[in-house]
């Protein structure tokens, strides 16, 4: 089983989850981890290391091969320096909403330099993104409707 935790356009019901995972995801739940959430002017967000808490889903994927085209999305190239990718992708301990350990997982990240040269970042210190303007109890109440 393959486990990537997201927090931006690749979450249920925002711009790339129904092309990237709808069709081959096998569980989906809420979820955070620990690091810095920004909102970039691009419209998308970016996550770094750190301390605070970051929200998303933790996505479990049957099909290894996900990551393949994950990793083209995130501009990411495991043989390429770390500085030439957009985001890195790591494996960090992700928590369930009650605080317990679901495990490793992979995550996309980018390094703070990265986020700090983008003029208009701005740092999501609820730990939520959303493109769709949902905040993050309203999106989990909503996912919890449709299951």
């Amino acid at each position: 089983m393959l486990k990537v935790f997201v927090y931006g356009t690749l979450k249920p019901g925002e711009a790339n989850y129904q092309r990237y995972c709808a069709f081959q995801v096998v569980d989906a739940k809420k979820a955070y981890t620990f690091g810095k959430l920004f909102a970039l002017p691009m419209g998308y967000p970016a996550m770094t290391l750190g301390d605070s808490l970051v929200y998303g889903y933790l996505l479990t994927f049957v099909d290894s091969k996900v990551l393949n085209n994950l990793d083209i999305l995130e501009d990411y190239q495991p043989s390429r320096q770390m500085s030439q990718n957009l985001y890195n992708r790591q494996e960090v301990e992700i928590y369930d909403l009650e605080g317990r350990s679901l495990g490793m997982s992979w995550v996309y990240l980018m390094t703070p330099n990265q986020v700090s040269q983008l003029k208009g970042s701005r740092q999501q210190r609820d730990g939520w993104w959303s493109g769709c303007g949902l905040t993050v109890e309203h999106s989990l109440s909503l996912h919890q409707e449709r299951n």
